[in-house]
């Protein structure tokens, strides 16, 4: 059995842990049934920090859903090739978790719903934001209710494209959460919540005029400019080379940046200002993904 997953990017500014995107770049879970003991591979990106052993997130991931669907598990076999960038803001962990529950799924037959998988990734995560797109792929508003997830997916603007700058240097999700301050005020809380309002009708409505203002931000990207070196900068050469808003993907460090044209224009000019300021980074220019977790 084998599951690509989409890489994910969360927040897009004002969203935060609410709203996230599915892109074509991707992750492989392959997963089947051994008479016994525990077989984990790894291929790709960061292979050399990725555990073999039950501490796996697959792994780990993958045995709740054979729990909850009452599978007893002799033995399991499995192989990971990543493409997807560890710990640099682009859903890395995300992937791994629903490409576990998936595969664990088609192994058991599918009997637990999207739904069902939904909640055991966010259980996992901690959060739904990656999760949600990853699974369901588009662009993803997320949260949760006395405990359960509740996701709403939509399809983004046709024809967008996110220009992503991916530094050299991993950024933990802990310590970019670290941080963040306990309270906001009244005045920035309210400020989130009108530019996340209007970046939903921009990116499903095609209001691409609003797409600048919509990705403001007060809650989040504030408190993390200071790990990120260059960060504003980036974001205003993004700007002036022609994108229409840009933002921290996720946690970070990865910067992204949207726009319908220009993109090589746009990632030389996020490339060289982040080597101003003494980061290297490769760009991407990446697509949404529609398709979410799927078996291939």
């Amino acid at each position: 059995m084998r599951v690509r997953v989409p890489a994910t990017s969360a927040n897009l500014g004002p969203g935060f842990d609410t709203l996230g995107m599915a892109f074509n770049l991707y992750n492989m879970v392959e997963m089947d049934f051994r008479p016994s003991g525990l077989v984990i591979e790894v291929e790709g990106l960061g292979k050399e920090f990725i555990p073999t052993n039950e501490t796996n997130i697959v792994y780990q991931s993958a045995m709740r859903v054979f729990k909850l669907a009452g599978v007893e598990v002799p033995g399991l076999y499995m192989k990971l090739v990543n493409e997807i960038p560890l710990a640099r803001g682009l859903g890395s962990s995300a992937a791994a978790i629903v490409g576990g529950v998936v595969a664990a799924n088609c192994l058991c037959g599918g009997v637990l719903g999207v739904d069902a998988l939904l909640q055991i990734a966010t259980d996992v995560e901690g959060h739904p934001d990656n999760v949600a797109p990853a699974l369901l792929g588009g662009f993803t508003i997320a949260g949760m209710e006395n405990g359960k997830v509740r996701s709403v997916r939509l399809d983004p603007l046709s024809g967008l494209k996110a220009v992503v700058a991916v530094p050299e240097f991993s950024l933990s999700t802990h310590k970019s959460r670290g941080v963040l301050p306990a309270n906001v005020s009244m005045q920035d809380a309210v400020f989130n919540v009108s530019r996340t309002a209007f970046l939903v009708a921009a990116l499903c409505l095609g209001h691409v005029e609003l797409l600048s203002m919509a990705m403001e931000d007060r809650l989040h990207q504030p408190y993390r400019c200071s790990l990120v070196p260059g960060m504003e900068q980036v974001w205003q050469a993004a700007k002036d080379a022609g994108a229409m808003s840009a933002a921290l993907s996720g946690a970070g460090p990865c910067l992204l940046a949207f726009a319908m044209q220009n993109t090589a224009k746009i990632g030389q000019a996020m490339q060289a200002t982040f080597a101003q300021n003494g980061v290297q980074a490769e760009i991407l220019v990446l697509s949404p993904d529609r398709a979410g977790a799927m078996v291939v």
